[in-house]
């Protein structure tokens, strides 16, 4: 790890003048848990850190009209813990709850999480489903973007240098709503999976899906909406033939990388498999599947 300076601003102010003022030199730090890999191994080499720890409001989880809030620098392990998350929003808590160790959710945020932008992370999926948004704020402004539109390629966004991500806003669900989680892990609960997938499920009064979302992690570049599954299910009832058949489409739309974890092949018709699981567990949840 090559030398760096430190700041600890304690105003999200003063950290954005910091952004601002050293532009490509600076990298926000919150947890670290995933900056500091890269730094280790020479892939990313600033030569200051700007670090979020001090910087007040941050991490509040609060329910604001009809979404939740989510601060950047909360934890894992505190929306996995919330009281508050668990009743509202529970696919939030089902997949904080799956990351790694107890130990990495006690550093790792939810901001930096999607700031990192690793295909291979769990939480992006829940937010894609979730249709939520985050926003970013710099000395030039805000703006707000949906989750679905955040993500460029391996470690990449739509942030600027000087934009700092301060918190993700996320809708609640509309009655009859049912979400799972769901992945694979080859070797051990800490290990990066072959493939993961997030379905959200709402049906309407007649028992119709109204809205499909199914999102799946480790077969990009970046996180993948299904979307040819999604328009299959969307206003059709959710019968075992048509939740299969929607499973098997999601083959199509990936492009996963052989790896440690698995061939192409493999991870496709892993896809597959969690797929058509991830979306009986979220049927079941609406409480009207047929």
């Amino acid at each position: 790890m090559r030398a760096f300076e430190y700041h600890a601003p304690a105003s999200l102010d003063e950290a954005q003048e910091l952004l601002a003022r050293h532009g490509d030199e600076a990298k926000l730090l919150a947890g670290g848990t995933g900056l500091i890999i890269l730094m280790k191994q020479l892939l990313v080499q600033p030569a200051r850190l700007v670090s979020l720890r001090k910087v007040p409001a941050l991490e509040r989880i609060a329910r604001v009209n009809g979404a939740l809030h989510v601060g950047a620098t909360a934890t894992h392990r505190a929306v996995e813990m919330s009281p508050m998350v668990r009743e509202l929003l529970p696919l939030l808590s089902e997949v904080y709850g799956h990351v790694a160790t107890v130990r990495i959710r006690e550093m790792a945020t939810v901001g930096g999480g999607l700031a990192h932008a690793d295909p291979t992370q769990d939480s992006p999926l829940a937010f894609l489903v979730l249709d939520a948004s985050v926003r970013l704020s710099s000395s030039r402004g805000q703006r707000t973007i949906a989750v679905d539109g955040l993500f460029l390629d391996h470690y990449t966004t739509v942030l600027e240098p000087d934009e700092v991500l301060t918190e993700v806003l996320v809708p609640l669900p509309d009655p009859g709503t049912g979400t799972a989680f769901m992945k694979f892990q080859p070797h051990t609960v800490a290990d990066y999976p072959t493939v993961s997938v997030a379905a959200g499920l709402s049906l309407d009064e007649s028992g119709r899906c109204r809205k499909a979302r199914l999102a799946l992690g480790s077969v990009g570049s970046t996180p993948v909406r299904a979307r040819t599954a999604e328009a299959m299910l969307t206003g059709n009832r959710l019968t075992p033939q048509l939740l299969g058949d929607a499973a098997q489409s999601v083959a199509q739309e990936l492009d996963p990388i052989s790896d440690l974890r698995g061939s192409a092949d493999y991870k496709r018709k892993m896809a597959v498999v969690f797929t058509r699981r991830a979306l009986e567990a979220a049927a079941a949840r609406t409480g009207k599947a047929a």
